[in-house]
């Protein structure tokens, strides 16, 4: 096996446990018959990419639901609610490990992510552990709503790749989605896939990373 220097990382259900089911209950509560077909972990409609890539604000986002719920009524409040539903947290242990794999290779977070979720997860690890945010536990971490770009799309992983002279095959990707991991091993990384049998714990014994 190549060495691996570099380890890219997903944030949702590889360091922060998320549960989409939980917001597409949230969300059919809220009025979304079709839930599965809008908002699923293997893919979603145009408006939750939109968010995701910074294309559209908060507030459009939220006009979006209610558009979806046909219920104008919809409060702020509510719709967040729903949408934050799937953020369960940072279990205790993630953050050292971070510290750990940042110490011995370059490290970077790459998440999907969008204005309202990375507000609750900020305010949810410094409530929990005082931290501020993820800058330190990574050389650099990345959100696609800051980026305008999002995963599976190859663009955002070449930017990466690009900006820090990564060499793809002395790079390791890990993330829940398999849709991800294709396209990071279509562009030569290695990849491996974040489950809860194999969850980050599990997947740095298997790879020998510390």
């Amino acid at each position: 096996m190549q060495k691996i220097e570099n380890i890219i990382l997903d944030y949702g259900n590889v360091i922060f446990m998320i549960d989409f089911q939980k917001s597409q209950q949230a969300f059919t509560q809220l009025g979304i018959s079709n839930v599965d077909e809008i908002f699923a972990h293997s893919g979603q409609i145009e408006l939750f990419d939109d968010f995701d890539k910074g294309i559209i604000s908060p507030a459009q986002f939220r006009d979006g639901i209610r558009d979806l719920t046909k219920n104008n009524n919809l409060t702020d409040e509510q719709i967040d609610q729903a949408w934050n539903a799937l953020l369960l947290g940072v279990p205790e242990g993630k953050h050292e490990l971070l510290i750990q794999l940042n110490n011995k290779y370059r490290t970077f977070l790459l998440s999907n992510n969008n204005a309202i979720h990375y507000d609750y997860c900020m305010k949810h690890i410094y409530d929990k552990y005082g931290v501020e945010d993820n800058t330190g536990f990574f050389e650099q971490a990345y959100y696609s709503h800051l980026m305008g770009m999002r995963k599976p799309n190859a663009d955002i992983f070449e930017y990466v790749l690009e900006k820090h002279n990564l060499e793809p095959d002395k790079t390791l990707f890990i993330d829940d989605s398999p849709q991800h991991l294709r396209t990071a091993a279509a562009l030569g990384l290695h990849t491996a896939l974040c489950t809860k049998e194999e969850p980050l714990e599990k997947l740095i014994e298997k790879w020998n990373l510390l």
